[in-house]
């Protein structure tokens, strides 16, 4: 299966972060390492803006066959979008048809390539049209308010009193895998009746967005590496 990691180079929140270097190596290194040590990724593609990315990309392993362009790039482009011009260039200039296809985020650094193997086994055995990698919540999501700009609560949910114990488990999104039909992103969506999720644990589920998710990752990395 082609697997796709987007890497673009104009991060805001943590400036350049997906080649920071991390405990030894640049953040996207450990997707790409991952994806080749997986035994399901057939062909690694880096979708980037950035020539850096793109060259330390490279340096590691991966594919970069074409530099992405900048309105692929901005603050609003949307990441189906970004998707949908990455397979059309490949088909393009490849002559193939991508039928299916995985995203890989390289802020997911935790993510290894049994996760990603599982993940697709899971996409395999529910003939799903899709599968995403999700972490379970720690807290009751009808616990979540809004706040408005003078800092009065405002509901988003029914109120209730019920403790956690007693709210049924909820699951977001963690960002490190996703795997797709393609039709189903023509149609511009990434789920459908039969999409799946694909359970990670929380240590896991890392997504670098800030500085504090940078340090939390440090410290997993340190000490995964102390008890080797």
């Amino acid at each position: 299966m082609i697997a796709i990691i987007p890497a673009r180079g104009g991060s805001k929140g943590l400036p350049g972060k997906n080649i920071k270097n991390l405990c030894g190596k640049p953040l996207i290194a450990y997707t790409i390492e991952a994806a080749l040590t997986s035994k399901v990724v057939t062909r690694l593609i880096v979708s980037t803006d950035d020539i850096t990315i793109a060259d330390i990309s490279q340096k590691y392993g991966a594919e970069v066959p074409f530099i992405r362009p900048n309105h692929l790039a901005t603050d609003t482009a949307k990441s189906i979008d970004v998707y949908k011009y990455t397979l059309e260039r490949l088909e393009k200039e490849g002559l193939l048809k991508i039928e299916e296809f995985m995203v890989l985020q390289p802020t997911s650094p935790l993510r290894t390539a049994k996760h990603i193997d599982e993940a697709f086994e899971l996409y395999k055995q529910k003939d799903a049209d899709s599968v995403v990698s999700y972490c379970q919540e720690h807290h009751p999501i009808v616990w979540h308010k809004y706040i408005d700009d003078t800092g009065k609560l405002q509901p988003i949910f029914e109120d209730n009193l019920r403790n956690r114990q007693e709210e049924k488990p909820t699951y977001f999104p963690n960002g490190a895998i996703y795997i797709f039909k393609r039709a189903l992103i023509n149609q511009g969506t990434f789920y459908s009746e039969n999409a799946y999720a694909y359970i990670m644990d929380r240590n896991a589920s890392v997504d670098i967005d800030t500085l504090e998710d940078w340090k939390i990752v440090e410290i997993i990395l340190k000490d995964t590496k102390n008890h080797i």
